[in-house]
């Protein structure tokens, strides 16, 4: 079974809005909505979970009704922090997935994510216990002074970089016992903290899984924009 977890425990300070983002809606339709349509149309996830900003919780299954996510199985209330929200959504599993499960995570702020990409990481982690979205880095990386911050004197080659975000996806044994190793060690879960990153910390050996710029992060106003842009076009490719 391929089980997603879909993050939307966040609060959305930097979006300036009246309510979190992940429920602010586009063209008649809730940003969390166009997430959970990619996971609900694609042929290889099986179930979703939705780890939720408490208090919305009946919001998101009144709209996965009116939507027709029906993969949509359990709601789990979110934590103080992204990764205790993800840590929350992968407890809440331990009586219902099996260890051999892929278990995917993605932000429920990035709702343009293509079905290719979800192909590919779930390929990849069946493959090899994990895989992690990743794309090339294309600027030019240079590193700050320690004398002088305002200067530099040794560059990254952006060859040896990767940027990498959500979807991710693990077996579901590494993946609840690393959450548990991490929190009982305290590694991997402060500040940015994500479950790859985690991965790291604790000694595991990540795989490259396709990715895409279209995979935005609805972060900001601007990010909004863009978002409503690549509806747009997608929308004007169909006109006659």
């Amino acid at each position: 079974m391929t089980i997603a977890i879909i993050i939307a425990g966040g609060s959305g300070h930097r979006m300036g809005q009246d309510i979190p983002k992940q429920f602010i809606n586009v063209y008649d339709k809730p940003i969390l909505i166009y997430t959970l349509e990619g996971f609900q149309n694609h042929p290889m996830v099986d179930a979703i979970e939705v780890v939720c900003i408490e208090g919305w919780e009946n919001v998101v299954w009144a709209y996965a009704k009116q939507f027709g996510i029906n993969k949509l199985k359990w709601i789990t209330k979110g934590g103080n922090t992204g990764q205790e929200s993800i840590r929350n959504g992968v407890y809440n599993l331990e009586e219902i997935a099996s260890k051999e499960d892929i278990v995917i995570i993605h932000d429920g702020i990035r709702p343009l994510v293509e079905p290719e990409v979800l192909t590919d990481v779930i390929n990849k982690a069946k493959e090899y216990g994990n895989a992690v979205t990743s794309m090339p880095y294309n600027e030019q990386i240079f590193v700050i002074s320690k004398d002088d911050e305002a200067t530099t004197t040794q560059f990254i080659p952006r060859e040896t970089l990767r940027r990498v975000s959500t979807p991710q996806a693990y077996r579901f044994d590494l993946l609840d016992s690393k959450y548990h190793e991490a929190y009982e060690k305290e590694i991997g879960i402060y500040g940015s903290s994500y479950t790859n990153t985690m991965m790291v910390d604790l000694g595991v050996r990540l795989h490259f899984a396709a990715g895409s710029d279209k995979n935005i992060k609805l972060t900001t106003k601007d990010d909004l924009d863009l978002f409503k842009g690549y509806l747009k076009k997608e929308k004007d490719t169909w006109l006659k």
